[in-house]
């Protein structure tokens, strides 16, 4: 009988939950089941060890240092390819958009992977989920990352994938209404993070010594301006390098970092996304009722240049693009669409309905490719639980351009990337997404999967994890260092790169 049950374990994990019901079939047949019944006599000393063994596997595990440990698949390895599609050829994205000199440098301006024998490899966190990731002038990493204890900021070594340093962030009294999650890096490798008590931290990289480390360099209490209920969803900095905030409920202000002097102004209208800094000097910010174009007055407090309604909530913050236009998702009539408008005065150039109709739906930022943008549809995807036993959401992966004053849908792939957003690489010219192959046998298999940006063809992809803890729910890729590429799971880091 023991020889039977390894059998069934070891089937269980190179198939998946599909052994399990064919084994549970197999027990309508009476004489099977008879002799299961016959056999299973383990003794009490054997259900002992067993349990102890279990049990030290389990308190080793607790022991041991996040990140020292890989990522532990699930059931059903052999279950799905863990390598389709051949390598790419680089082929540069011409991109005229001048960056945001008080930000670090993008991560589209670095090359990923191109799928010449990806390694994928992993480091455990336990059940703490990653969702941002930022790379700092000297190669480190920055993560936010959340778990049932609170947010936290991680510093972790690019090469180890293990943490050099962690620091805990303030808890509001209602998280599930404030998530957090509102960051950013910026040119002196500070992260700027909107933290669940109403604040903002600019927090350091590095150490009073020089040393790597995560230390406080400015705090900025945003209690008097932003009552209790209320929560910072967006922070972002001007190409000045003022500060800009948004409530959830439509409070935008602006921090001057110098003195910490804050102005506000009430849009009354919900955010849910980021902003956008123009080299105007003005930010960009899309609520559930329209597009404001804002600019900082001579006292510093926020004024509305110019609004654009629409029609839905934007799923998206705005992007910017070449050719002075930035882009936002809409919805009209269940149909979404990509639009741009004119940075300088609001007007709609264009707008481009994607995937099919009452089966379109975004949250993950827009990727800008020069003239356009990628957007991928997450329609169908509401939690991790939406993509068990190889169950997908919704697929479409587009790109649409803005080519002399009218909208181009260049492409449309048919891969699936639940909740994740894309990354784009400018120097590769390719895509990336967290992508999920459905499946009958109910394996849940993720994959990372470079696209073609010129022609939306999914050139290559590598399985980087499996199960419910393999998704990104809300994480977005990130190209790192040495051409590598990074994405946080529900169970911690993993990185892909080139073994040329």
């Amino acid at each position: 009988m023991v020889w039977v049950v390894g059998v069934l374990l070891l089937a269980w994990l190179a198939w998946g939950p599909a052994v399990l019901v064919v084994a549970a079939a197999a027990l309508g047949v009476p004489r099977l089941r008879w002799w299961v019944q016959d056999h299973l006599q383990v003794s009490r000393q054997v259900a002992v060890r067993t349990v102890g063994a279990v049990a030290v596997l389990v308190a080793a595990v607790v022991v041991v240092p996040d990140g020292w440990l890989p990522i532990p698949p699930a059931p059903g390895v052999l279950a799905a390819p863990s390598y389709v599609g051949r390598p790419a050829t680089p082929q540069a994205v011409a991109a005229e958009l001048p960056t945001n000199p008080q930000l670090a440098a993008p991560a589209s301006g670095r090359a990923g992977p191109l799928g010449l024998q990806p390694h994928v490899e992993t480091a455990w966190f336990g059940l703490q989920h990653c969702g941002r990731i930022e790379v700092t002038s000297a190669d480190g990493l920055v993560a936010l990352c959340d778990d049932r204890s609170g947010p936290s900021l991680r510093l972790v070594d690019a090469d180890s994938m293990r943490p050099r340093a962690t620091k805990e962030l303030p808890a509001g009294d209602d998280r599930s209404a404030c998530p957090g999650g509102a960051a950013y890096l910026d040119a002196q490798d500070r992260v700027v993070v909107a933290t669940t008590d109403r604040s903002v931290l600019a927090v350091s990289t590095v150490t009073a010594e020089g040393g790597l480390g995560l230390r406080t360099d400015s705090t900025w209490d945003l209690k008097p301006f932003v009552p209790f209920g209320d929560c910072v969803v967006a922070v972002a900095p001007d190409w000045s390098g003022r500060v800009w905030w948004a409530s959830r409920d439509g409070l935008v202000g602006t921090i001057a970092p110098g003195s910490g002097d804050v102005g506000l102004l009430d849009l009354d209208e919900e955010v849910q996304h980021g902003f956008a800094a123009d080299p105007d000097g003005g930010v960009l910010l899309a609520t559930t009722e329209a597009v404001h174009r804002l600019s900082a007055g001579p006292d510093g407090a926020p004024q509305v240049a110019w609004t654009a309604v629409t029609e839905q909530p934007s799923g998206t913050a705005p992007v910017l693009v070449d050719g002075g236009a930035v882009a936002v998702t809409d919805t009209t009539e269940e149909q979404l669409a990509v639009v741009f408008l004119r940075r300088g005065t609001g007007e709609e150039v264009c707008r481009q309905p994607v995937f099919e109709k009452g089966k379109g739906a975004v949250d993950a930022d827009l990727a800008p490719v020069g003239a356009g943008v990628v957007v991928a549809n997450d329609h169908d995807y509401s939690s991790p639980r939406s993509t068990l036993l190889g169950f997908t959401s919704t697929p479409g992966i587009a790109r649409v351009d803005l080519v002399d004053g009218a909208c181009a849908e260049r492409w449309t792939s048919d891969q699936v990337a639940p909740g994740s957003g894309v990354a784009a690489s400018w120097p590769n010219g390719l895509v990336y997404a967290w992508t999920k192959r459905p499946s009958l046998l109910g394996v849940s298999a993720w994959y990372v999967t470079g696209l073609d940006v010129q022609t939306g063809r999914s050139m290559w992809g590598v399985r980087a994890g499996t199960g419910l803890l393999a998704g990104g729910d809300g994480a977005r890729p990130a190209i790192g260092p040495g051409g590598s590429l990074w994405m946080g799971t529900l169970a911690g880091l993993v990185r892909v790169t080139d073994r040329g």
